[in-house]
């Protein structure tokens, strides 16, 4: 990473990055009570979250992860595996990537999506955790509403775009192809689109 690249992330992000917390060195050794993967390393990002439980108290006691991602995923799974020892197993599956990027000192706009990557495999380790000692009613499903019909596109899927950067319709439009047939669904994608903008990043 160049010298002109790294100047945008904080000095906590950095050391995250430099420094990363918690990786897991050999995957055989490691005795977890839940494990979960996202992404795909074909597409070049990867990550996995492994979790101990103290299942009296349904706290994570500790944790461990290891990703094919970039700097700013690095960085803000280190994070996360600090902030989630001790925490209830509900509380860390509600942690969002606002929650990683504050504790962070704040990540560029354009890698907050890669943020989402820890928090999701984190969520899906203590899905895994919930399914396999019998509580697989606590395994909260994603509702996804559909807003493009033409296209296929959902409401997650805009969120999804709006973490990745898109910040206009038209840059929406590039990643999701929503509205570019009948275009109906464009107001109300516009709505979404700029709710989303102040959810993550606290526009007004």
């Amino acid at each position: 990473m160049s010298e002109q690249n790294m100047w945008i992330y904080s000095e906590k992000a950095k050391d995250h990055f430099i420094n990363p917390r918690n990786v897991l060195k050999d995957d055989e050794s490691y005795q977890h009570d839940g494990k979960g993967i996202v992404g795909n390393i074909k597409c070049g990002d990867q990550m996995m979250f492994v979790i101990k439980v103290d299942k009296e108290r349904g706290i994570i006691l500790d944790c461990k992860w290891k990703t094919y991602g970039c700097a700013s995923a690095i960085a803000s799974t280190s994070v996360l595996s600090e902030m989630v020892k001790g925490m209830s197993l509900d509380e860390a599956y509600h942690l969002s990537p606002k929650d990683i990027a504050t504790k962070l000192d704040g990540l560029p706009e354009h890698k907050i999506h890669c943020s989402v990557l820890g928090d999701k495999a984190l969520r899906a380790a203590i899905d895994d955790y919930y399914v396999r000692n019998g509580m697989g009613d606590k395994v909260e499903k994603e509702k996804s509403r559909l807003v493009c019909q033409c296209m296929n596109v959902t409401d997650k899927e805009i969120e999804d775009a709006v973490l990745d950067g898109a910040r206009t319709l038209y840059e929406l439009q590039e990643r999701t192809k929503l509205g570019t047939v009948c275009g109906q669904c464009k107001i109300e994608a516009a709505r979404l689109l700029e709710g989303y903008v102040k959810k993550h990043f606290n526009r007004e």
